[in-house]
């Protein structure tokens, strides 16, 4: 009997097209309000090197319904939908952000769970997002009462990975590629469970362990906070080189817990976090020499700038980028030259991220498909890159092309995607093949 099978995987991961986040990332949070100090600015008109622009917030009816909500403010619906679709052209990446300083996430009942999921379904849908970002920053989804980091007891907790989840399954449901998945918890949430494992101490580590399969990127705010340990058992302040070695290594490297081991995560999914200028934060701000000198140790392209030594003496090659709140601030010339975040990024990265592998609007024509296993494939252009992958994302045929038709074959029932990689974008077509 002849069939093909379509398979659904929450930890549905494609390395490239529209599942990847651009590498190396300057990743900002951008305000949907007006802010006298740091005014607000056209999504469309952000500096061209942010490449993964965070909108600040979706946030709940009342601190007892997690009806989420959101709401562009200054431009209507439609002309916010397209200038994320603008955005998205160029090959950057528009998540909405979960939460904020202000506003607490409560996840304890079924009801509240079953609303938050459906709300931020909706939400996704409604405006295209290629994602979600966790900045909660208060409530009982993210705190510790008891159990470890692999299991932990608080029943919100719980709920906040499932919940995720289950947003995630939707969107694939819908989209046929993941959802993309940043978190940007405070320090105590984090780092902090080296010192105690209850309330807010370590309250992000069973989160982060629950979706590391799906998680993009961890970026944790190295601001705001109090002191912290390091892996070395020293304590670091915020502010200095060596909090930020110190603190971005223990993402990397893990560390031990009351709670149990918290496994550390690839370089290549965590991002240093610091406030673009004095008044984007309440403290931790770092001036961009300093910041270079501590990204450039961790990236193994610098010498050791303060006390702490790495523990990995490779040091992090891999390291996915920076983050900051926020772009608005780093607009102003009022608390820093105007663009001095990104501009560091720049320097440090030696790279330009106007654009980052952009999707082409041209369509590959593959024929016949349905196949038997023998395709032919049409180029829109000369000189590709041809890869296929089945739905799990693992590659099965990678070929460099120069002529504008290629001929290959698949042997096994499925359905694959097929990616056309140029200088110019990438395209993807789905190929069924049923022998």
């Amino acid at each position: 009997m002849k069939k093909y099978y379509t398979i659904i995987a929450l930890t549905f991961a494609i390395t490239i097209g529209r599942a990847q986040l651009p590498n190396p990332a300057l990743i900002g949070y951008w305000h949907n309000w007006n802010d006298i100090n740091a005014p607000y600015i056209q999504l469309d008109a952000i500096d061209n090197r942010y490449n993964i622009i965070e909108v600040a917030f979706a946030v709940p009816t009342t601190p007892s319904d997690m009806n989420m909500l959101f709401t562009p403010d200054v431009v209507s619906s439609g002309v916010f939908i397209n200038k994320v679709q603008t955005l998205q052209s160029q090959g950057k990446k528009v998540l909405i952000s979960i939460g904020g300083a202000n506003t607490s996430i409560d996840l304890t009942s079924t009801l509240n769970k079953n609303s938050f999921v459906s709300s931020m379904t909706a939400i996704i849908n409604t405006y295209g997002f290629d994602g979600i970002d966790i900045d909660i920053e208060n409530g009982n989804s993210i705190v510790v009462t008891g159990g470890t980091i692999s299991a932990p007891a608080s029943i919100a907790q719980k709920n906040l990975i499932d919940a995720i989840k289950q947003i995630m399954a939707n969107y694939y449901s819908t989209h046929f590629h993941k959802l993309l998945l940043t978190m940007a918890p405070e320090t105590a949430y984090v780092q902090g469970g080296q010192s105690a494992f209850g309330s807010i101490w370590g309250g992000y580590l069973p989160i982060i362990d629950g979706l590391r399969d799906s998680l993009d990127v961890l970026q944790v705010q190295l601001y705001n906070s109090g002191s912290m340990y390091g892996v070395d058992g020293n304590i670091y302040t915020q502010g200095t080189a060596d909090f930020i070695i110190a603190m971005t290594e223990a993402l990397i490297h893990g560390f031990n817990t009351s709670g149990g081991m918290f496994v550390g995560l690839p370089a290549n999914k965590v991002a240093v976090g610091l406030p673009s200028c004095t008044s984007a934060a309440g403290g931790g701000f770092v001036d961009s020499a300093t910041v270079k000198s501590a990204i450039d140790y961790l990236r193994g392209k610098g010498s050791q700038p303060g006390t702490y030594s790495l523990s990995n003496k490779s040091a992090y090659p891999s390291l996915r980028g920076m983050m900051t709140w926020s772009i608005n601030w780093d607009a102003v010339s009022t608390c820093a030259s105007k663009y001095q975040y990104a501009n560091n990024f720049e320097h440090i990265f030696e790279v330009r991220t106007d654009i980052s592998t952009p999707e082409l609007s041209t369509i590959i024509a593959i024929y016949p498909n349905p196949t038997s296993g023998q395709f032919t494939i049409l180029l829109p252009i000369e000189n590709a890159t041809i890869i296929v992958t089945d739905l799990l994302g693992q590659q099965i045929i990678k070929k460099q092309v120069t002529l504008q038709t290629t001929n290959l074959q698949l042997d096994n029932n499925g359905v694959y995607i097929v990616y056309l990689i140029t200088k110019q974008g990438t395209t993807t077509q789905k190929l069924i093949v049923n022998r």
